[in-house]
């Protein structure tokens, strides 16, 4: 009998396990909008094909006495569903075959959730692409004959834990662990789940971004999210509870690394009446503030000291030897610290490219995260030909924040189309 493969979590996985519950599920939505209906048995045997040739998805998790660690599932991959709750809920492990990963549909729209401790937004989008590819070949015999039924060229199967690759040693913390602003107000009923996706041009906004603030897209689009929060709870806001918007950065440009474990640090901006050292700014002025704020940590060194911090303290003996329900309480001592020092999260998985073959049946693609500490708003960000979804997730019942955000955006010329999944009506 052949043993069951297992490996460890990578460094920014190991909280994911120890802090997940009902309010904190730790998971992402990825969505692919086809040109079509979803057939769900064509799906299911999507899954069924895609799930054994990734390691990395093709596990459940484990606990051993020191650390959690993700082995070989060997069961039959989850079950499709057809979307009848709220996204972003826990992954039930128990319930799902023992897999990470849920795979639900609605018209025409595929649903990948992934619980954040088997890969990030890359990892994600590796595996999402190929179910597509995989479901397109299976419904449509004319591209089942242009296309082998095997993995693109592209997608990666690339396991390294990239932290422990490029970390080194020595490395102060980098973290700002002062408390930021949080947000408040009344909450959807039922565990309510509301999602507002602002789509655009790519094109549009790249002129805006560029020729009037003198940014990238990325710089305007957070910019937009902290404006928004900032306007909405002026009197609220002070020089020490400012508006911090933590941004994640995929380290695998800067390390040439293609891994499909988590490999991202998270950065940030803040705005706040001290911020520049006067009481009343324009968004024109808290623009430039976070552009420069941002360019001044994307620097290779800066994202080495940040992760190498964090790997140093795995990589110490004693807590090493620590038992695991010792090293939990420390692990979500440690989140619940950093988690007050950051009012939302903006994170831009960037542009998805599919094969040419695939892209005519391949309307858009959208990505949103669900709620974390003190965060129960957040914004993503990802584009398809030419055509960029910002989805912002919230908990509340007033849209004030999204409201204002795509107002902004809409001032400067852009056209924004707004969709919703309709739990604000």
């Amino acid at each position: 009998m052949r043993e069951k493969r297992w490996h460890t979590l990578d460094n920014t996985a190991n909280v994911f396990p120890v802090i997940a519950g009902e309010n904190l599920t730790n998971t992402y939505r990825l969505s692919a909008v086809l040109k079509e209906a979803i057939d769900p048995l064509v799906l299911q045997k999507a899954v069924d094909i895609v799930t054994p040739r990734f390691p990395g998805f093709d596990v459940r998790l484990r606990r051993g006495v020191f650390w959690y660690y993700l082995e070989e599932n060997g069961k039959k991959p989850p079950r499709v569903r057809e979307e009848n709750m709220y996204p972003c809920r826990l992954i039930h492990a128990t319930k799902n075959n023992s897999y990470l990963f849920r795979v639900t549909y609605y018209r025409n729209r595929i649903n990948l959730s992934v619980f954040h401790a088997l890969a990030d937004g890359f990892g994600g989008f590796n595996f999402m692409k190929e179910l597509v590819y995989q479901y397109l070949r299976l419904a449509h015999s004319e591209l089942a004959e242009k296309k082998k039924d095997r993995l693109a060229a592209g997608t990666s199967l690339n396991m390294e834990d990239s932290f422990l690759a490029h970390y080194r040693k020595g490395n102060k913390s980098a973290y700002k662990l002062l408390r930021s602003f949080h947000l408040s107000g009344r909450r959807l009923p039922q565990g309510g789940f509301g999602v507002m996706h602002g789509l655009m041009d790519v094109a549009e906004i790249k002129q805006v971004a560029r020729q009037k603030y003198g940014c990238s897209i990325n710089d305007y689009l957070v910019s937009c999210m902290v404006w928004a929060i900032y306007k909405a709870n002026r009197s609220r806001v002070t020089g020490r509870r400012p508006v911090r918007c933590a941004v994640p950065v995929n380290l695998r440009p800067y390390f040439n690394s293609n891994t499909t474990n988590n490999f991202f640090v998270m950065i940030s901006a803040e705005v706040g009446p001290d911020t520049l050292g006067q009481e009343e700014i324009t968004f024109e002025e808290l623009t430039a503030s976070v552009r420069d704020q941002l360019a001044s940590q994307l620097d290779k060194d800066h994202l080495e000291q940040i992760f190498s911090y964090n790997v140093s303290n795995e990589k110490i003996l004693a807590a090493r030897a620590v038992p695991l329900p010792l090293k939990n309480i420390a692990i979500k001592y440690v989140y619940y610290k950093n988690a007050d020092a950051n009012t939302t999260t903006v994170t831009n998985v960037g542009e998805i490219k599919l094969e040419s073959e695939y892209e005519p049946y391949v309307d858009m693609f959208t990505a949103y995260l669900a709620f974390s500490r003190g965060q129960e708003l957040k914004g993503s960000i990802c584009s398809y030909k030419g055509r960029l979804a910002y989805s912002i997730s919230s908990g509340f019942e007033d849209t004030i924040v999204p409201r204002i955000l795509f107002r902004q955006i809409a001032a400067d010329g852009i056209d924004v189309e707004i969709e919703t999944n309709g739990v604000w009506y």
